[in-house]
């Protein structure tokens, strides 16, 4: 079998492809809003760094390393207890394909606005909210429909492999998307919420900033780079030999922190302009935004189709980074067909996924709650709060402790002075472990807690 492997454009966007996704649209800039401005993003930036880039580069160095899928990558370079730290690739792809189940269900739910962009948005919050709720409650029809597409449109483009699939796709989207935000962002300036927007976004303000805003710093670092999903791993496998690990880190950095930074003024703008209240979760994009894009009238049409169309690309880029990982591992382990391999993720995927849909579905899910959630609040929960930390401090910890550091040094020195190098180490061995620790424990403690 022939290896596949990513160009050096090709890999950053890919891996920006990954950890740009659908939170970016709303998480990111509400958290900035809501916890100090630039000093949030300050602070952000501080944690990518120090905890964030460092486990990022350690993933990146067990699947370069190993060339290998996330679960024989620990086989492989373990000196010892091999079949004990498989478990943290096992543990990282199984999650990853979790995440990709429910994550496909909100991107069909992206796919029905897109469609209703064309035909006309709700006019007012009531009818929108109207609209929203019926699909998740009463449109189990329309829900399986959108769902089957975006699930279709997933597996296609993982059909196609690294290079013509992910690859083509990644150097074809994640322009295509920044032009979009771009475009949307540059109009924004021409409305007057646009001053409110920068102001609630950029303004440092530091009496905000508190325990709690570290600690959403510290989640939001871990989450907007992949991590623990087993699909950096899975991705440096692939990755050519004279690509420069250290650019390509900072580059991937760069692109999520800007396209977060600019989808949020873009967000807020509109906002502000028709003096709407800024919310946390689905509820900004699938329920407010619609309403605003309704009042600006032929324009807003125009944005309302851009604007989905971009949240489409990012949530389509997110979910084939995370199923390819448990892909790769079937083709490589069993010696599987791409398509055999695909067949069998996905039909676990789509079935999981389908439960999550039903979820939401009044009277049927009420039907298989697991500890006072819903399927898909439960395995949204367990997956982000509890497997992925786990995953993440595995990864860390197995290269900061039990991976050869020669071996580590030959790999980064090329890219980064002996200072940097013995400066990440340092981070990895020592900072890391105990920040994502701390974030898991909080997260636990606040459900324990009430």
């Amino acid at each position: 079998m022939a290896k596949e492997q990513f160009s050096k454009i090709g890999y950053v966007l890919a891996v920006a492809g990954s950890a740009v996704g659908l939170g970016n649209a709303w998480k990111f800039p509400y958290m900035v809003g809501e916890n100090g401005g630039s000093a949030f993003i300050i602070l952000y930036l501080l944690i990518t760094f120090l905890v964030g880039v460092p486990i990022f580069m350690a993933e990146l160095s067990i699947g370069k390393l190993s060339e290998s899928d996330s679960v024989n990558a620990f086989r492989k370079l373990a000196a010892k207890n091999k079949n004990l730290w498989q478990l943290v690739g096992i543990l990282a792809m199984v999650t990853a394909a979790i995440i990709s189940s429910y994550y496909i269900v909100i991107i069909g739910w992206v796919f029905k606005y897109f469609v209703l962009s064309f035909s006309g948005l709700p006019s007012d919050i009531d009818s929108s909210k109207v609209i929203f709720n019926d699909l998740l409650t009463h449109g189990l029809g329309e829900q399986t429909l959108y769902f089957v597409i975006a699930f279709a449109a997933c597996f296609f483009i993982l059909s196609k492999g690294v290079k013509s699939g992910i690859e083509k796709l990644n150097v074809w989207m994640m322009p295509s998307l920044f032009i979009m935000v771009l475009i949307m962002l540059f109009y924004s300036m021409t409305m007057d919420g646009f001053s409110k927007s920068a102001e609630f976004l950029l303004i440092p303000d530091f009496s905000k900033i508190s325990f709690n805003s570290l600690l959403l710093a510290l989640g939001l670092a871990f989450w907007t780079l992949s991590l623990g999903m087993a699909a950096i791993i899975t991705y440096s496998a692939s990755l050519s030999d004279d690509t420069n690990l250290a650019t390509s880190t900072l580059s991937i950095v760069f692109i999520n922190i800007a396209l977060a930074i600019m989808i949020g003024l873009v967000i807020f703008t509109f906002i502000f302009e028709f003096g709407a209240t800024p919310s946390q979760g689905p509820g900004l994009v699938f329920i407010s935004l619609p309403t605003l894009f309704a009042k600006l009238g032929a324009i807003g049409q125009i944005l309302a189709v851009a604007f989905f169309a971009a949240l489409i690309f990012a949530g389509i880029t997110s979910a084939i980074s995370i199923v390819e990982p448990f892909v790769f591992f079937l083709i490589r382990e069993y010696g599987m067909s791409r398509r055999k391999a695909l067949s069998i993720v996905g039909a676990g995927i789509f079935i999981v996924g389908f439960l999550c849909l039903l979820s939401n579905i009044e009277n049927v899910g009420d039907k298989f709650m697991l500890f006072g959630k819903n399927f898909f609040d439960f395995l949204d929960f367990t997956a982000s709060n509890i497997l992925l930390p786990i995953s993440g401090i595995g990864g860390a910890i197995f290269v900061g402790y039990f991976m050869k550091r020669d071996a580590l040094y030959v790999l980064f020195s090329p890219y980064m002075s002996d200072f940097v190098f013995n400066t990440w180490y340092f981070l990895l061995r020592y900072v890391a472990p105990v920040c994502v620790l701390i974030i898991m424990i909080n997260e636990l403690l606040k459900v324990f807690n009430g």
